[in-house]
This record gives C-alpha cells, sequence and structure tokens, in this order.
C-alpha cells in the first residue's frame, strides 16, 4: 500500500470517528429518498466521476450506513442501495447507458439554451464572441448541473416506462402462446384418446356391419326381432290385419 492510500485510510477513520448518530441516520435517510434509477445520486457522484473516484466514495459511504455503525432501522437497506449504485457503475454496459442518457439530457438542454439566446440578443453576441467559453461556462455552473439532474431523470423515467410497458406485453404474448401450446397438446391428447377407443370397438364395430349385411338392419346385441308378416297387397308398406271372408 502506498502512502497516499495510507493517508486516504487514515483521514477516512478520523472522518467516521467524528461522525455523529444523527449523521449517519441522515445519510440512510438520504440515500433511501434518491431517484432510484441513477446511481450516481445514491453515491453523491457528478457524472463525470471515474471509476476509482466511484470505488472510493461507495467505501466512504458504505461504511457511514453499515448495519453494524448505524442504529438507523432502514440501514440495511441503505447499505444495499449503495452497494447496487456501485454495481451499475463499475458495469461497462450499465454505465454507457446511463452516460447516454446523460448525453441526451445535455443534447436537450443545450437545445433549449439556444432558443433562449435567440430572443437575449446581449447573451447571444457574448457567446458568439468568446466562440463557446460562454456556453463552457454556463455548463459548468450550478444551475446547469441542476437542470442536468432534473433532465436526466425524466429520461430514465421514460426510457424505463417503455421497458416494462414492452416486458408487459412480451409477458402477454408468451401467455397466449403458452395457452395456445396448452390447447393444442389437449386437442391432440382428445384426438389419441378419440382413436384408441375406436381401435378398441373395432371388432364391435365389424361384426356389427356383419349382421347388418345378412339382415339388413344392424341388431342391437340381445335384441329379437319380431316375424315379418306379408301383406295381401306388396305395395304397402304396413302390415295389415287378416281380412274374414263371409
Amino acid at each position: 500500500m502506498g502512502s497516499s492510500e495510507a493517508d486516504d485510510d487514515q483521514l477516512l477513520k478520523s472522518f467516521l470517528a467524528e461522525v455523529s448518530e444523527a449523521e449517519r441516520d441522515n445519510e440512510v435517510v438520504r440515500i433511501l429518498g434518491c431517484f432510484k434509477l441513477n446511481p450516481f445520486e445514491h453515491l453523491k457522484l457528478s457524472f463525470d466521476s471515474s471509476v476509482d473516484e466511484v470505488k472510493k466514495q461507495y467505501r466512504k459511504l458504505s461504511l457511514l450506513v453499515h448495519p453494524d455503525k448505524c442504529k438507523h432501522p432502514q440501514a440495511q437497506e441503505a447499505f444495499g442501495a449503495l452497494a447496487k449504485a456501485q454495481q451499475l457503475l463499475l458495469d461497462p454496459q450499465e454505465r454507457g447507458y446511463i452516460l447516454d442518457q446523460v448525453t441526451s439530457a445535455k443534447e436537450e438542454l443545450r437545445a433549449k439554451r439556444k432558443k433562449e439566446l435567440r430572443k437575449d440578443s446581449a447573451s447571444k453576441i457574448k457567446s458568439q464572441v468568446d466562440e463557446g467559453k460562454y456556453e463552457e461556462q454556463f455548463e459548468r455552473s450550478d444551475e446547469f448541473q441542476k437542470q442536468l439532474i432534473i433532465k436526466v431523470r425524466e429520461i430514465l423515467t421514460d426510457k424505463e416506462w417503455r421497458r416494462r410497458k414492452m416486458q408487459m406485453r412480451i409477458s402477454e404474448e408468451e401467455g397466449r402462446l403458452k395457452k395456445d401450446e396448452e390447447e393444442t397438446k389437449e386437442m391432440w391428447k382428445r384426438k389419441r384418446e378419440h382413436e384408441e377407443k375406436w381401435e378398441e370397438t373395432r371388432d364391435q364395430r365389424v361384426s356389427s356391419w356383419r349382421d347388418f349385411m345378412k339382415t339388413g338392419k344392424k341388431a342391437r346385441k340381445g335384441e329379437l326381432k319380431p316375424p315379418r308378416l306379408k301383406t295381401e297387397d306388396p305395395n304397402k308398406s304396413y302390415v295389415q290385419r287378416p281380412v274374414k271372408r263371409g
């Protein structure tokens, strides 16, 4: 460990020793009140902070609200929020996504700024004379940084809302496909059962067909056929009673 790191550790220990319980509690409240989609806010860092600055700030704040050192009932929750924030900012893909939204926010604010300058002749002339230095100075101001944080919140919220809506649609589509699959399986199951039942009654159907071919009528099992009576008129289909002759 270098002398610089040792000095930082000693400074951090001295700082933590002077922190009161009330200050620890206030930090827990601050962390839990942060905008959940912006890890820079949890760690109290600017958007241009380096990876080393993220690690250093996390160590400082995590020791401040560590459940073993802080008696606040939500210290564990705050500690977890800091850990998640560091994880996001150390992940190149997650960090890149957030910084992309920061870039979009800056572009929107710059476009808005240009419209405002068109109405303010003095500011417009000063901006042109300074060749961009006037705008750079404005972007470093507290006013611009506050606007940037708010705009980043708006963009991240909109992106998250769209993501959740898309996820909901995907879940609904997956549910529909699963239902269709189950209905198809049930249909094929019923078809197989019908075919098996049809095959089981094959011999009975063959026997019934043979009986039908012999008698011209499908006989029920165990049914006795009545004798056929001849009629005097062969063209009549009903049975006539015998006619008594005098």
